[in-house]
């Protein structure tokens, strides 16, 4: 794709994110016109409602699992796990305001959530494996999407950090060495 075309798709789906979670029945061509394009540019990248539901799901899930090694490179095991944790709050909320929209790409054949589970386990994987932790990838997913269905900010803090408690302590646990027997 030429510079133009991807910097084009690009403002597309940031535009289009932000449509599609806060206005329910936003138009293509309310999208287009925001974004500086014509309806002819948006059609060009995404044949329909839904390819570009699609892809504003897609590009918010990479954005998410692109940060897991980033994280790392630059905090420590422990710092880049709660950061994470809570940039996927954040997803998750995103997730939920698309979700009337990401229905109907369901609806119409398509599952954008089959490649979200492998990516998004492997993005914690790659979290946890450096604490020692005992933590199941999924295990975590699951417990993050209770706390992001809470939907008060406050408590979710508090469950993340007790989340976080429960992970260290399981690696420091599992790294302690042996206590000394009876003697």
């Amino acid at each position: 794709m030429r510079a133009d075309a991807v910097r084009n798709r690009g403002l597309l789906i940031e535009v289009a994110l932000d449509a599609f979670t806060h206005h329910k029945d936003v138009t293509l061509g309310a999208i287009a016109k925001q974004a500086g394009v014509g309806i002819g540019t948006l059609y060009r990248h995404f044949p329909t409602r839904e390819a570009l539901i699609e892809a504003v799901y897609r590009t918010e899930l990479e954005k998410l699992c692109d940060a897991a090694p980033e994280l790392l490179e630059t905090h420590g095991p422990e710092a880049a796990l709660r950061e994470w944790m809570d940039r996927f709050i954040d997803y998750a909320a995103t997730k939920q305001d698309l979700k009337e929209a990401l229905q109907a790409v369901i609806a119409m054949g398509v599952n954008p959530f089959e490649h979200s589970r492998a990516k998004l386990t492997e993005a914690v994987s790659g979290l946890l494996t450096p604490l020692g932790a005992r933590t199941e990838p999924l295990d975590l997913m699951a417990l993050l999407v209770g706390v992001a269905q809470n939907g008060d900010p406050d408590q979710a803090r508090r469950m993340l950090d007790l989340i976080m408690d429960g992970i260290l302590h399981g690696a420091a646990a599992r790294t302690a060495p042996p206590a000394p027997g009876p003697r």
